[in-house]
């Protein structure tokens, strides 16, 4: 199933992955796997872990072009699934980039040029 999820990260990761040809978020080194977030989670990671920042675009990634195991996991106990990736991204998996700056109050919405399922 081709299903898509969505990971955040700054404008800055993302054109460093461009040149290196993969991205590898700094969970990946330190966890294991690089966080993602399903549609409805995107908006509430961005306000959790990202409020305010406006450099950051949103990775739309086609789960069946992964290279690597994708995993649904409670990372945090509470009986929400989040999708993880196993291994580097792979720049093909990325359907598409968009600009996830936050509000002026911090906070965020979908974009509305983000690709869904």
């Amino acid at each position: 199933m081709d299903k898509l999820i969505y990971h955040i990260t700054t404008r800055q990761e993302w054109e460093q992955a461009q040149k290196e040809g993969s991205y590898s978020a700094p969970s990946l080194a330190a966890e294991g796997f690089i966080h993602c977030s399903t549609r409805e989670q995107a908006t509430g990671v961005g306000e959790r872990y990202y409020r305010g920042r406006s450099d950051l675009v949103l990775l739309n990634i086609k789960s069946a072009l992964l290279k690597v195991e994708l995993r649904y996991e409670d990372s945090h106990q509470n009986g929400v699934l989040f999708p993880h990736i196993y291994g580097p991204l792979t720049l093909d998996a990325v359907a598409a980039v968009t600009p996830f700056p936050a509000r002026p109050d911090g906070l965020f919405e979908w974009p509305a040029e983000a690709l869904t399922e």
